[in-house]
C-alpha cells in the first residue's frame, strides 16, 4: 500500500516544525504528531489575559549566525528584548553576567583596574589547587570565594541536585568576566523575543501542515509507522529503542504560576536566587519580555527537579557514563533505515534556540 505523507514527524518543537516548513517547500507532504496538547514544545507561550506566559521557563532567541537570525524574521518579527538578569542573594541584587556592575556591587571598585586587582586577590587564595578534584575547586579556583559563595554556590547545587563537591569539575570549564558596565548576558549580535510570543514563530513555520496533538507516538506507533515513508523523531533516543542500552539521565523542573494583581513584581523579567536555602532558582516576570503595560502581571517560580517518567526532561547530564551510553544509541540509530533523529531529546544535548534552527536546517539539506 503506497504511503499517505513522505514524512512523519514526531514532536511539534522548534526542530520538527523548521523541518516541516522546509519539507513543505521542497514539495513534499507532513504529519506531525506530539503527546503534548499545545504545539511549540518547550517554546510554547500561554496566552493568560494579555500576557505571553512562557510554560516551560525562560525562552531567550541569541545568535551570531545572521543566517539563522535572518530565517526566523522572516516569519515574525522580533522585538528588541535584550537578556539581563539579575541574581538575588540575602537582601542584596547583582548584575549578571559577572561585569563591572557586578564588581562594584561587589566591593566598591569603580574601576577595572581595581576589579582585576580584587578578581586576583581572591584567585590567589586557592592558588594552592593545582588540579581541581571538583566543581567547588574549579570555581574557587576561577573566581575566588565572594563570587563562588553568593552567585555560584547555592544556584548550582539546586541545578544539579547535589553538593558542588560532589559535582565534577568540568562542569565548569572558564568563568568569563567583563570589565565594562554592561549587563547585557549573551555576546551574540542578535537578541529578541518573537513578538506575540513564539506561538507566532511556530504558527507560521507549521503553516497548514496537518498537526495531530494529544497524539502518542509510542502508544501508537505500529499506525503511525506506516502513514510515511520516512520518519523524522524528535523524542528521547533511549524511549525510542525501548532503553536497551540503559537509561540516560536528565534533570527536569517544575513550575509554579501566579497572577499578582499589581503591575510590576520585581522590574525585571528574570531575578535569579542563588541561595541554597530557598528552593527556587529563579523567578520569570513574563511581560517584560514583551515591555507589557498590562495593569496585572504574571510570575512563575522555577524549581530545579530530579527526572521520573512523566516529568519533563530538560537538562542531559553529560558526564561520562551517560555519554557512553549515549554512543551506543547513537551507534543504533545510524542502522535504522528511512528514520532521522534530530533535536535536543534525540541528540542528547543542551541546545539554544538558534543551534536547533541551525541543525535542522543542515538536517533539511541533506535529506530534501
Amino acid at each position: 500500500m503506497k504511503k499517505k505523507y513522505d514524512y512523519l514527524i514526531v514532536g511539534a518543537g522548534l526542530f520538527g516544525a523548521v523541518f516541516a516548513c522546509e519539507a513543505k517547500r521542497a514539495g513534499k507532504s507532513c504529519i506531525v504528531v506530539d503527546k503534548r496538547h499545545h504545539r511549540g514544545g518547550n517554546i510554547y507561550c500561554e496566552d493568560v489575559d494579555g500576557i505571553h506566559v512562557h510554560k516551560y521557563g525562560a525562552h531567550i532567541f541569541h545568535t551570531d549566525n545572521k543566517e539563522v537570525w535572518n530565517y526566523v524574521n522572516s516569519f515574525v518579527e522580533f522585538n528588541r528584548y535584550t537578556n539581563s538578569p539579575v541574581a538575588r542573594y540575602g537582601d542584596k541584587l547583582y548584575n549578571l553576567p559577572f561585569n563591572m556592575n557586578t564588581f562594584y556591587q561587589l566591593w566598591g571598585v569603580t574601576t577595572p583596574a581595581k576589579a582585576k586587582v580584587k578578581i586576583e586577590e581572591q584567585r590567589g587564595e586557592f592558588a594552592h589547587i593545582a588540579e581541581p578534584a571538583n566543581l567547588e575547586e574549579q570555581a574557587l579556583k576561577l573566581c575566588g570565594k565572594d563570587i563562588y559563595e553568593k552567585l555560584i554556590k547555592g544556584y548550582t547545587e539546586k541545578q544539579w541536585g547535589r553538593a558542588a563537591t560532589e559535582l565534577p569539575a568540568f562542569i565548569i570549564r572558564r568563568l568569563p568576566f567583563r570589565f565594562v558596565f554592561d549587563n547585557n548576558y549573551f555576546n551574540d549580535a542578535y537578541q529578541g523575543i518573537p513578538i506575540g510570543g513564539y506561538n507566532a514563530l511556530i504558527d507560521a513555520l507549521l503553516g497548514d501542515t496537518e498537526v495531530c496533538l494529544a497524539t502518542d507516538y509510542f502508544k501508537n506507533r505500529a499506525e503511525l509507522d506506516g502513514v510515511a515513508e520516512k520518519t523524522l523523531f524528535t523524542g528521547c533516543i533511549d524511549e525510542y529503542f525501548d532503553y536497551r542500552c540503559g537509561h540516560l539521565e536528565y534533570r527536569s523542573l517544575r513550575f509554579e504560576e501566579k497572577r499578582l494583581e499589581m503591575e510590576n513584581f520585581q522590574g525585571n523579567a528574570v531575578v535569579n536566587y542563588t541561595e541554597r536555602e530557598i528552593p527556587y532558582t529563579r523567578v520569570i516576570e513574563h511581560k517584560h519580555f514583551e515591555f507589557g503595560k498590562q495593569p496585572h502581571t504574571i510570575i512563575t517560580y522555577e524549581y530545579p527537579d530530579s527526572f521520573a517518567p512523566g516529568k519533563e526532561p530538560y537538562y542531559p547530564v553529560n558526564d561520562e557514563k551517560n555519554s557512553r551510553i549515549y554512543a551506543d544509541y547513537r551507534q543504533l540509530a545510524e542502522s535504522v533505515p528511512n528514520v532521522l533523529f534530530g533535536g535536543r531529546l534525540a541528540q542528547y544535548t543542551y541546545a539554544d534556540m538558534d543551534d536547533t534552527v541551525a541543525a535542522a536546517l543542515a538536517l533539511c539539506k541533506t535529506e530534501l
